[in-house]
């Protein structure tokens, strides 16, 4: 079940501030547990480990594992994309034989590296892979269904500077 996502926001660059995020994150966790919490949280490094994290503790999950997937060549607004999005030691995600999983990331764009990091989960055994994103792009979304993704915390346009994120590098 996809959450709610709200409203979008005008094409450009979106600067996403703490206190909307704890909203995005609470959307989600509130969603996750009308579902029934999963066993294990993946975090997509980098950007989907800051609400993996958050979203374990208001889950009470311990089992907190990460997987470096990039699809964009720089962390530059608008950044060129790789032609497939890179794994960097997917044998990080250890044995999930039998569990229930939730992948965890900051945005999806094209929805690109979510899919590849389902993909990564479900070879490394997982039963079921669930996924979660704060923000959907749907600038760059390619056409499929949200549905592929389980929880959405918000939809929006263009490029998304999340708090955690150095702005002075995107002043440039």
């Amino acid at each position: 079940m996809t959450t709610s996502p709200g409203s979008l926001a005008p094409s450009g660059i979106t600067h996403l501030m703490w206190p909307r995020m704890e909203e995005l994150v609470s959307r989600i966790a509130e969603a996750i547990q009308e579902d029934g919490a999963p066993q294990t949280l993946v975090a997509v490094l980098r950007g989907g480990a800051v609400p993996a994290v958050w979203l374990s503790h208001r889950l009470r999950l311990r089992d907190v594992r990460a997987v470096e997937v990039t699809h964009t060549v720089d962390d530059s607004p608008n950044a060129a994309k790789t032609a497939q999005p890179m794994a960097v030691n997917p044998a990080s995600l250890g044995d999930l034989i039998g569990r229930d999983v939730l992948i965890v990331d900051d945005v999806a764009g094209t929805g690109h590296t979510l899919s590849a990091t389902v993909r990564l989960a479900a070879d490394a055994g997982a039963s079921r892979v669930r996924t979660a994103v704060c923000v959907v792009n749907e600038d760059n979304w390619t056409g499929r269904s949200l549905a592929a993704i389980t929880y959405i915390g918000t939809i929006t346009r263009g490029w998304v500077i999340f708090p955690w994120e150095s702005h002075d590098e995107h002043e440039h």
